[in-house]
């Protein structure tokens, strides 16, 4: 299974576990690969931390406003752009790629607005000084 299907069954399970108020365990399938489950946990981890730059960053927005779907996004590529290190396998994907990735799913799956949403608020957040882990 490619990289990006991992990310986004991430996402998915994610977004299962929030919508459904499951345990973030009880939503992946038995063969889930150990990427996707470390990159959702690893959301779960942190999600304080996630949770506190999309509010900082979502002019005008709360948190709970934000369709779950989308806070599911940008957690996952948050993540990705903070903390890529962490996660197991060759090496992190590069910030722009994390952004691209999380874009990307917006564009497939969300509505028109999403991707150019979840693109600023990632793009803000890799701006910020010291903000993302070096290359």
């Amino acid at each position: 299974m490619r990289r990006t299907e991992q990310r986004r069954a991430a996402i998915w399970a994610l977004y299962q576990s929030d919508l459904l108020g499951r345990p973030l365990e009880d939503t992946f399938p038995r063969d889930t690969p150990a990427f996707t489950r470390a990159l959702a946990q690893l959301v779960r981890d942190r999600q304080g931390e996630l949770d506190e730059l999309i509010r900082a960053h979502a002019s005008g927005w709360t948190l709970e406003r934000i369709a779950p779907l989308e806070r599911s996004i940008l957690r996952v590529g948050l993540v990705e752009l903070l903390h890529g290190g962490e996660l197991p396998g060759e090496e992190a994907i590069p910030p722009e790629g994390a952004i691209d990735e999380a874009v990307e799913t917006a564009k497939r799956f969300c509505g028109a607005e999403a991707p150019g949403f979840i693109n600023g608020i990632l793009g803000a957040v890799m701006r910020e000084p010291g903000g993302v882990r070096p290359k």
